[in-house]
């Protein structure tokens, strides 16, 4: 998927760098204020790159404020099923937040894609996403094959009585970002996959049980438990963890406002 990377400030240039090794196939625009390398395409409009890039790429990601996104997308939006995704990242990279054609234009999947590589917070509010409120947390051993994830998250909920197509997400630690097992049993399980960073999992102020094993292993305290705490919002663990043939499961629940 081509990726526009749009910025209007230096230190939205810095994320946007970031965010091109991470991501396949970018295309970085900097604010002729502000670009200051050969590496980027500097512009000096927003609206009128904008309208001149929307329909060549399939999404648009903007490290920007998102009144500059809306006021520069607003005039080229004409269906779900054909405008780009188009993802908004502050320049602090704080928050990634899908702004448009968030399910079937992929934004969705692209804000978690952002968030993991910024660890930002992925903001998805697609109604079908946001009424799910479980979120699974998986440790595993290094090249722990797909299957005996997906059969251990699998037992694990079904053992707690609870129904995947509630989970919003699987976590685990950003050691563990480049297991192929852990990509594809997600994969497999459909459910977006998100990595939180070893210094918030150290820093976490939530009680989880923490392994001496685990510490010497990846220099975190544990994987599965603050995972899946801190992948969410007001969340609360309802099954601690527990192991399936080396996996490490935990599930917290989302609480809502009401």
């Amino acid at each position: 998927m081509s990726t526009a990377l749009v910025t209007l400030s230096a230190e939205g240039a810095r994320l946007a760098r970031l965010l091109a090794g991470g991501l396949p196939d970018c295309h970085v625009f900097v604010h002729e204020s502000a670009a200051s390398s050969a590496d980027v395409q500097s512009f000096s409009s927003v609206t009128g790159l904008t309208a001149r890039i929307f329909k060549n790429y399939a999404a648009v990601i903007f490290i920007a404020p998102c009144g500059v996104a809306v006021r520069a997308i607003a005039p080229l939006l004409r269906h779900k099923i054909t405008d780009p995704a188009v993802v908004v990242v502050d320049v602090r990279g704080r928050w990634a937040v899908s702004l448009l054609s968030g399910h079937e234009g992929g934004a969705n999947d692209l804000a978690l894609s952002v968030s993991n590589i910024l660890f930002a917070e992925p903001v998805i509010t697609t109604t079908t996403e946001a009424l799910k409120d479980l979120i699974v947390g998986v440790g595993c051993r290094k090249e722990t094959a797909a299957d005996q994830i997906v059969a251990a998250v699998k037992t694990t909920l079904a053992d707690a009585a609870l129904d995947l197509s509630m989970v919003r997400l699987l976590s685990s630690a950003d050691v563990k970002a480049n297991e192929k097992g852990l990509l594809a049993a997600a994969s497999e399980l459909g459910v977006p996959l998100r990595f939180i960073s070893s210094q918030e999992i150290r820093s976490c102020a939530q009680e989880f049980e923490h392994s001496d094993f685990v510490n010497s292993k990846v220099d975190v305290p544990a994987v599965a438990e603050p995972a899946a705490l801190l992948a969410g919002r007001r969340t609360q663990l309802v099954v601690r963890r527990t192991r399936h043939n080396g996996v490490t499961v935990a599930v917290a629940r989302e609480s809502s406002l009401s």
